[in-house]
């Protein structure tokens, strides 16, 4: 199996003396199966499997009926225990594969409950010729009508069929083009997020946002973000607010704000997990929390006389500042425009845009939260070049971890602990979390 959710085969070897790869979706390891070739590329082939002719032990029947048609999962054929051990050597080949790492350590990994987990869903709305709601197809931009949705929480689920119910009404206005759904920690409230088209009518989006919670009590608040342009990019602006704009987030361990547009992981049932192992057992002087989002690590850092949060979305940022402790500094800022402006022992320079604080140490601790696109060259190394003791990786893309790890391994640090936390049950995606220290 690899990344992306495929099987990897071979075809027959050639003139060159190896076969083409073959990538074939919904196969497990050691099958044997008969394939249809459906795609020809110069180096690899893609195929469709035609018949499962000696299945694997760990092949189960999908939950759900729109499985293999649906883009959204690509590993309920799997026992939950299989899809564990596949994203754990996933995690390991990809390491190998992209920078030569062998991990010195056990991958420890972190199940979840491996259906209704996910407290955030995006589904796509279809208007004309008829209302539709769903998701894209597999491996398309083709709607594919969904009334359930087994990974989604059970409020969600409630909010696709009010949302239905509402569509088949001829309630839903034209423009409308997404709509997603935020359910809080135990499930009780939904913040719900439109994305409507740059000609849709204010007026009549009120009107049916207003509707939507009448109809539903469990909804907080509606907030609506229309389709605009700014120098040639394609931009999302809020155009109204109907109840509230945000939710509370109450974990075990913290309390967040999240409003509409800001980033918070999506299963409900490891955030706390996540943040323990992040963060457990740290402390010092100085953190520094990079792609902070709305402050998820940040506020369970206690154990530092200070912290510093970087995040550069506003949205975020503004619930960062909302929720970070007494001894944090929420940093508006991308990750590199902060780290250019320190030097190697650690000290800020004061001055520029944005307004930094100015810290005369090195961090004792880095956490490092990046997007799928990673850390990148240039931060990789700014951040090696900190020379901090201990940093913390959270990835949810192991080819790009694999490559940023090279800089920061280069410099003297070592792997200390790999962990697998599965965030994303049915699907290829998987979360990590590396350890290193110096």
């Amino acid at each position: 199996m690899i990344y992306g959710g495929d099987g990897l085969a071979r075809l027959p070897a050639d003139s060159s003396g190896r076969g083409k790869a073959a990538f074939i979706p919904f196969v497990l390891p050691a099958e044997q199966i008969e394939a249809l070739i459906t795609e020809q590329k110069a180096g690899f082939v893609r195929a469709r499997a035609e018949a499962i002719i000696a299945p694997s032990s760990y092949r189960v029947a999908p939950a759900c009926r729109y499985f293999t048609q649906c883009g959204g999962c690509h590993y309920q054929h799997a026992s939950y225990e299989q899809q564990l051990e596949i994203k754990k050597e996933i995690l390991r080949e990809s390491l190998r594969r992209t920078a030569k790492i062998e991990l010195p350590v056990e991958i420890q990994a972190h199940p979840s409950p491996p259906w209704n987990y996910r407290n955030r869903s995006r589904l796509q709305v279809q208007t004309n010729p008829s209302f539709a709601l769903g998701y894209f197809k597999m491996a398309s931009h083709e709607l594919l009508e969904v009334e359930e949705c087994p990974i989604s929480s059970p409020l969600i689920n409630r909010g696709m069929a009010a949302l239905w119910q509402s569509g088949r009404g001829g309630q839903v206005p034209q423009g409308v083009r997404e709509v997603e759904f935020f359910a809080n920690a135990d499930d009780r409230q939904l913040l719900v997020e439109i994305s409507a088209a740059a000609d849709a009518r204010r007026a009549a989006l009120r009107t049916w946002a207003e509707g939507l919670r009448a109809t539903m009590p469990e909804i907080a608040g509606v907030v609506v973000f229309r389709e605009t342009q700014s120098r040639g990019e394609n931009l999302q602006e809020k155009l109204l607010t109907v109840g509230a704009g945000h939710l509370i987030y109450q974990t075990q361990l913290a309390r967040y704000r999240v409003s509409a547009g800001s980033f918070f992981q999506t299963n409900r049932h490891l955030i706390d997990e996540l943040v323990r192992i992040v963060t457990h057992g740290q402390s010092g002087e100085l953190a520094l929390d990079l792609y902070a989002g709305v402050g998820l690590f940040s506020a369970a850092l206690h154990d530092f006389h200070h912290t510093v949060s970087v995040e550069s979305s506003p949205t975020s940022s503004d619930d960062l500042s909302y929720n970070k402790s007494s001894n944090a500094n929420a940093v508006l800022a991308t990750t590199e425009q902060y780290l250019d402006r320190m030097d190697k022992s650690g000290r800020v320079r004061k001055g520029g845009s944005p307004p930094y604080m100015e810290i005369v140490h090195n961090p004792d601790l880095a956490v490092v939260d990046p997007p799928r696109s990673g850390l990148g060259e240039r931060v990789a190394r700014k951040l090696a070049t900190l020379g901090g003791p201990r940093v913390v990786y959270v990835s949810c893309d192991p080819v790009t971890l694999a490559r940023d790890l090279v800089a920061l391994l280069a410099v003297g640090y070592r792997i200390e602990q790999a962990h697998l936390v599965d965030l994303f049950p049915q699907t290829y995606h998987l979360e990590s979390v590396i350890h290193l220290a110096q």
